[in-house]
């Protein structure tokens, strides 16, 4: 690439070009208040049309994503969205909608979340499902303001105190905060996962629940699951397990069965849908019948063949304006529709032989935090190539780069010192498994100078990510003069 591929819109700009000529005849002009009126017209650039098309299309082209390579961050499931379920989100029936039109216009709509909804009960063992939570983190916050007003309604308001594992998702604590709870930390056990007498020890008449993440962050199944929910129940709490790692389970475990009471999914992991910068992720809470009268906003249920919203009686009001990202949960009913339970369930086949077979590739070369087996993802560290060659697993990750390889997540679980954290998914090929295991491998036996001065085939080099964080630029600043 040239350097002037990396300029920035306003330093291409040329004051005697125009990308766009604006008719004003007969616009009314419109005059704001003096003193919100600016003294001098905005520094805007002026770029032809084809250069401002080039320079955004070569900014997109720099972008890297799951259409473009393999992208296996642990922390995070990204895997192919398939493209008949984008092509159903895009026809008019969903695109020229709005959720303000008369219900009698909204039926084939309101069908589509309706059914949604029901399937994804189904699938996760649960009663009642509300598709208004906007991302995983937003189904978390409202998954636990259920639980609130659940145990408000039932006069339990010593309850305050959420048991939060040391392998939790990060969001989980700060959601248990926003919702008013105190969230109290258990560490798992050696094996990776949280024992049942370590919670039990844990227990008070001020435990309002738990939090599980159900495979964990490292990837291993919670074994005990079923017997804290018991004790977390008897003590009169409830179970939230945070579904973000579903992709392991579907068709195999519900978590309904095994003891959960509120389980959040995310459709932009588990379903197909696309991820996105704030949007359009989904996440939708299922809960028990019991918790169904605290759900968001009205219900979609069907009356004398018709459906229609309702209000339930202990509702915790709206989370959002609407019942979801509608393009969202027409991709997701669509694909498991054509997956069916059979398919479904060979998604999380596929995503745990994935991960296994390319654990298997790694497992003797990097040093593992733990033997226990694992599902659909893993964690390796650098505690080999740091201690012999001063590699470390920032400097393996920008390596990755070099290779054609998006880095899995780094440094997370915060747990484990110099973390990698993989996730392969169902949707890549044995043979990208193994590329990308032979990379890794590769970068682990290099030099360790030539390591450090990765990446070097990207547009930018390696960045002071601490001073970015510490002093970002986030506007463009104009030259003197």
């Amino acid at each position: 690439m040239k350097k002037e591929e990396y300029q920035v819109v306003f330093e291409i700009s040329d004051q005697e070009q125009t990308g766009r000529i604006v008719n004003s005849e007969g616009i009314k002009p419109y005059f704001f208040a003096p003193e919100v009126e600016r003294k001098d017209a905005p520094r805007l650039p002026r770029v032809a049309e084809v250069e401002v098309t080039r320079h955004y299309t070569r900014l997109a082209e720099m972008n890297l994503g799951v259409d473009h390579t393999f992208y296996p961050l642990g922390s995070c499931t990204m895997k192919y969205n398939p493209r008949f379920s984008l092509r159903l989100a895009s026809h008019a029936g969903a695109t020229d909608i709005h959720p303000l039109q008369p219900l009698d216009d909204l039926q084939g709509a309101l069908e589509v979340l309706f059914h949604l909804e029901q399937m994804l009960a189904e699938t996760v063992g649960l009663h009642a499902v509300t598709l208004m939570p906007a991302a995983g983190a937003h189904g978390e916050l409202t998954g636990l303001l259920i639980l609130a007003a659940y145990l408000r309604e039932n006069g339990f308001t010593k309850k305050k105190k959420i048991i939060v594992p040391d392998t939790a998702h990060g969001t989980n604590p700060a959601s248990c905060t926003m919702a008013g709870f105190e969230a109290v930390e258990v560490k798992s056990g050696p094996e990776g996962f949280v024992r049942a007498k370590d919670v039990e020890s844990m227990i008070d008449d001020e435990t309002a629940g738990i939090m599980l993440t159900n495979p964990n962050t490292f990837g291993i199944f919670e074994r005990d699951f079923k017997k804290i929910a018991h004790m977390v129940h008897e003590a009169g709490g409830l179970v939230y397990m945070d579904g973000a790692n579903m992709n392991a389970l579907l068709g195999i475990v519900r978590p309904g069965d095994m003891g959960a009471d509120i389980v959040q999914l995310n459709l932009h992991k588990t379903f197909g849908t696309p991820h996105g910068g704030g949007g359009p992720g989904s996440g939708p809470v299922a809960v028990r019948d019991f918790l169904e009268p605290f759900l968001p906003g009205e219900r979609i249920v069907k009356k004398d063949g018709k459906f229609v919203l309702e209000k339930r009686a202990h509702t915790i009001g709206r989370v959002r304006a609407f019942p979801g990202h509608f393009a969202v949960a027409v991709q997701a009913l669509a694909y498991m529709i054509r997956l069916g339970s059979d398919g479904l369930k060979r998604v999380a086949e596929i995503a745990v032989l994935n991960a296994r077979y390319l654990r298997a590739l790694l497992e003797k070369h990097f040093y593992m935090p733990y033997a226990t087996e694992t599902l659909h993802e893993f964690v390796i560290t650098d505690k080999y190539q740091k201690e012999k060659k001063g590699i470390t697993a920032l400097d393996m990750a920008k390596a990755l780069l070099d290779r054609g390889f998006h880095p899995p997540t780094v440094y997370f679980p915060i747990t484990v010192q110099g973390a990698i954290m993989i996730e392969p998914t169902e949707t890549e090929s044995k043979e990208t498994l193994e590329a990308f295991a032979r990379a890794l491998l590769e970068i682990a036996a290099s030099e360790p100078e030539e390591v450090k001065k990765s990446p070097q085939n990207t547009p930018v080099g390696r960045l002071d990510e601490v001073g970015a964080a510490r002093n970002p630029r986030l506007r463009y600043t104009f030259p003197e003069g």
